[in-house]
């Protein structure tokens, strides 16, 4: 699929969300493995480095959510629970969406995760080597999380 069309489909899907769904609820992770590396996924349809993670199904705890989320985006198990970090309100995306944000610490890659429809690019990335493209809201959390920014209510 190309990406215009992609794009085209995520509208659609927002579109939709807004009729069906008062508010829309997705959750994100910082996921850092063993070395502290931690691990990003480039979208085929947004620009930039991202956390991985995306929208709550119905009838979907936010840690189930998650854990499907952490598997379809990158081949990642938990070794830990998860560690809530903060909810945002993600104004750029529409004026009713929210995102869970956590922490998983050691998580664990199965196996490399191969470019599909969603998934271009994925990988492990040291803090002070990210990629170029990684995205100001990415970069704002990890500074939150190493405690070098404050802490903000909006992604």
């Amino acid at each position: 699929m190309q990406s215009w069309q992609l794009r085209l489909l995520t509208r659609f899907a927002h579109v939709y969300f807004a009729f069906s769904r008062g508010m829309t609820l997705g959750v994100r992770a910082a996921c850092f493995d063993e070395e502290g590396r931690v691990f990003l996924v480039m979208h085929s349809y947004l620009p930039g480095w991202h956390f991985p993670g995306g929208g709550l199904d119905r009838d979907e705890t936010a840690v189930e959510g998650l854990v499907r989320e952490l598997k379809e985006e990158g081949n990642l198990e938990l070794t830990k629970p998860p560690a809530l970090v903060q909810v945002y309100y993600n104004r750029g995306t529409s004026r009713r969406d929210h995102v869970i944000f956590f922490r998983c610490e050691g998580v664990r890659q199965e196996r490399p995760k191969r470019a599909d429809l969603e998934i271009a690019a994925a990988g492990f990335f040291a803090l002070d080597a990210l990629p170029e493209e990684t995205t100001s809201s990415t970069r704002r959390r990890l500074a939150e999380l190493a405690g070098t920014a404050a802490p903000d209510s909006f992604w």
